[in-house]
């Protein structure tokens, strides 16, 4: 997985992702621009575009297209290749790196509860887990993937199905995970550069624990999942299945069969990678979200504010995360939301601003990330903008 570097890069190939980062008291969003026109939805391309499960190769596909500008919905595939089912709207999937949206909702809720502060270091609130070697990483950098923190050194990094499935059951706890992180010097100081880094919002769930005493999913659960009824949506903690109607994910083995890599020991990914939900429960996240139901407007316009264009991606490119979503723009119209994947799960939810066109996307490619699993992505979002 290069694991946990996953930079998201999903929606390239529509028009470059330009996802963004935030430090908080920085360079505020723009003034809102006049609305950007959208297309009208088209069913018959729209269907093509999920119905093709050849590029990338997969074995199912979900579509669920939202807002005032229109809605839509359908489906392609099976469920499980064994049994033929074929997949259903309602059908669960893991959601990979949209994790990160509800792990930065729920830290951003306890800094408006006065519980912490994004400018907090990381040390004063997780003692022991950063060496004191280490420049102050705070909260906020570790929410907008500022923090600079090393590469892990002496973990698996499958390059084949084979090594996936040799690994599959390995099982880390999260003070282990971050242990791998913390070899040698920080990368850059912290609120420098900007590099996509799953091990920050690993830090940050834990941060969620320590704040509120309990683990991370009890937190999400009792302040995002309940409130808003998103009962298919779970944090599945040491548990390496998935319960009720899920789609399955599979990758393609080397004698070209396929090999059913659902249940899968998501530990290494507690907190920016591990939760299960559904395209229904996640469209319904993002409406909330982006109406100010879970955020006061404060705190929610630092999901929306880019950072100073002097904060670089190591490659010195634009930054392209913001705090705790990505920000892309294609055909000229302006998304916010999350990719994310997993070994057999690939998704993205994305909105404009405004809610005019929302939608969330599920599929599941069958190869070990050979560059092209983000086809599907593109040809959606190239539909849902280009007119």
């Amino acid at each position: 997985m290069s694991r946990r570097a996953f930079a998201g890069a999903a929606l390239s190939g529509a028009a470059a992702l330009a996802a963004t980062a935030v430090l908080p008291a920085r360079r505020a969003a723009a003034s809102p621009a006049p609305p950007t026109p959208l297309p009208p939805l088209d069913g018959t391309a729209l269907r093509a575009a999920i119905h093709d499960l050849e590029h990338p190769p997969s074995t199912a596909a979900q579509l669920r297209v939202g807002g005032a500008a229109g809605h839509w919905r359908d489906t392609s595939g099976v469920a499980d290749v064994r049994t033929q089912r074929p997949v259903t709207v309602h059908d669960k999937v893991r959601i990979g790196s949209i994790t990160k949206v509800f792990v930065a909702t729920v830290v951003l809720q306890l800094v408006a509860d006065g519980r912490v502060a994004l400018d907090a270091p990381v040390r004063r609130v997780l003692p022991g887990l950063l060496p004191a070697r280490f420049a102050p990483v705070t909260v906020a950098h570790l929410l907008n993937h500022t923090s600079g923190l090393p590469d892990h050194v002496g973990i698996p990094e499958p390059v084949t199905a084979q090594d996936v499935l040799r690994h599959r059951f390995d099982h880390w706890t999260p003070q282990e995970w971050v242990a791998t992180a913390t070899h040698g010097p920080l990368k850059f100081a912290p609120g420098a550069r900007q590099e996509y880094r799953g091990i920050n919002y690993v830090l940050a769930a834990l941060i969620i624990d320590k704040v509120t005493g309990r683990p991370y999913g009890e937190a999400v659960a009792a302040r995002i999942l309940r409130p808003l009824g998103l009962a298919h949506t779970v944090v599945p903690g040491n548990d390496p299945r998935i319960h009720g109607r899920h789609v399955h994910g599979y990758l393609s083995m080397a004698d070209g069969g396929l090999e059913d890599i659902t249940a899968y020991d998501q530990s290494s990914a507690r907190g920016e990678g591990d939760m299960i939900s559904t395209t229904g429960d996640l469209d319904r996240l993002l409406a909330a979200l982006f109406s100010g139901e879970l955020l006061p407007p404060e705190l929610l316009r630092l999901m929306f504010t880019l950072p100073p264009d002097d904060v670089r991606m190591l490659d010195g490119s634009p930054a392209r995360y913001s705090t705790g979503l990505q920000q892309a723009t294609v055909n000229g119209v302006t998304l916010w939301g999350k990719t994310g994947e997993t070994y057999g799960y690939k998704n993205a939810a994305f909105s404009t601003r405004d809610q005019r066109r929302r939608f969330v996307l599920a599929y599941h490619p069958t190869t070990v990330r050979n560059g092209a699993e983000s086809q599907m992505i593109a040809r959606v979002a190239d539909l849902l903008t280009r007119t």
